[in-house]
């Protein structure tokens, strides 16, 4: 843990400063609990997975912003550890078209960049022809994992898609553009309710699933999660669109549709966003942290970037304040907790998950869950906060 914080700023007796923005003050709790970035996720041993990604993506912007090469140093060991020197990635089985193991390489085209070492680039390759052949619906659409047959979820849009994207972008793969766009039109296709705005879980093209609407395919409710990975995927994608491309018309116009939905279903006291997004009235459920912290992040950005209407900073930094306020948890020693983060939440598998209100009310609560925190740093970045 030294050889990171050693380079940090911190108080006497190990204080984390609390003059830092809340997106620093943050980071440095996750490297306190986590003395490694595999350890993230609450992991016994290192592994491939896309937790980690999603919090050293946060890290990733957090060195843009401040330029401090220690968290640089937190992700490049994160990935040293589980890419050997012929570019093989440790634990990752190709064979199961898990969308999920997709989202770390992100981090890796900055590596790359930067030291110029083959081994990151033979990764990013392996991940990208994984895509190249990951089984699809019918119209082109990826399936969330191989066993998960003729099946779209949302999470699978942040997992896949920006990273196709930046692929795309960086070595000057024009078709994965349009790959990428199709993904996110086909979901809100698929899955948008045209009466509230919102999208629902996931998809099965098959209508075999019990959990199914057997007319539309659906799942039955909104998961708060599944449409926080859905808005980042959407504002993270037009990163890296070429401005003449047609997706960012497509899919600026999706954010939008978004953003309208999303302040609708906000909650007016506290600022924030319930499990199950369109029945917080009802008995069990309640204000969840990292959709909190996702549709914070995505309209933040979505207006910093210029994609949404000034009005929706208003409804971000609500919501900030709210997490802030309702959500977070300081110890004595500056140390940052994040509390109400789901844990996991899915569709079908074994045991059978329904995808019912009672599903995910029901789901384990954790404090400290990546999927939670590293949206937290983003939302604070892009509010500068």
């Amino acid at each position: 843990m030294a050889i990171f914080l050693s380079r940090l700023t911190f108080g006497q007796s190990g204080q984390i400063n609390k003059e830092l923005d809340w997106s620093e003050r943050m980071a440095l709790s996750v490297m306190k609990r986590n003395p490694e970035a595999w350890q993230i996720d609450f992991m016994d041993l290192p592994v491939w997975s896309y937790p980690q990604g999603l919090m050293l993506h946060a890290f990733e912007e957090l060195w843009k912003k401040t330029d401090n090469n220690a968290y640089y140093d937190y992700i490049q060991a994160y990935a040293d550890k589980l890419i050997e020197e012929d570019g093989q990635i440790k634990t990752y089985k190709y064979e199961t078209y898990n969308i999920d193991m997709i989202n770390s390489g992100k981090l890796l085209f900055n590596l790359y960049d930067k030291t110029g070492d083959e081994r990151y680039k033979k990764a990013i390759e392996t991940l990208r022809k994984q895509l190249k052949y990951q089984p699809k619906t019918s119209e082109g659409g990826f399936w969330h994992k191989l066993r998960y047959t003729n099946q779209m979820w949302l999470d699978g849009a942040y997992m896949g898609t920006p990273f196709l994207m930046q692929y795309a972008k960086e070595f000057k793969d024009s078709e994965a553009f349009d790959e990428g766009v199709l993904q996110l039109v086909l979901m809100e296709k698929h899955l948008r309710d045209t009466k509230t705005g919102l999208l629902y879980h996931g998809w099965d093209e098959s209508r075999f699933q019990a959990w199914a609407n057997p007319e539309t395919g659906r799942s039955p409710n909104v998961w708060g999660r599944a449409m926080g990975w859905y808005a980042m995927a959407v504002v993270d994608a037009l990163d890296f669109l070429p401005e003449e491309h047609y997706g960012r018309i497509v899919l600026t116009g999706i954010l939008q549709r978004l953003a309208v939905a999303i302040t609708r279903y906000q909650d007016e006291k506290t600022g924030l966003w319930y499990q199950v997004i369109d029945q917080g009235d009802r008995e069990g459920n309640y204000l969840e942290a990292s959709a909190s912290c996702m549709f914070v992040y995505a309209l933040a950005k979505g207006v910093n970037k210029g994609y949404l209407d000034k009005a929706y900073l208003k409804i971000a930094e609500k919501g900030f304040e709210g997490i802030v306020s309702e959500l977070i948890e300081v110890k004595e020693n500056g140390e940052l907790d994040l509390t109400q983060v789901c844990a996991v939440a899915g569709l079908g598998g074994n045991p059978y998950r329904d995808g019912t209100y009672e599903y995910y009310i029901n789901e384990k609560i954790r404090t400290n869950d990546p999927k939670g925190v590293g949206p937290f740093i983003l939302a604070a970045l892009a509010l500068g906060r």
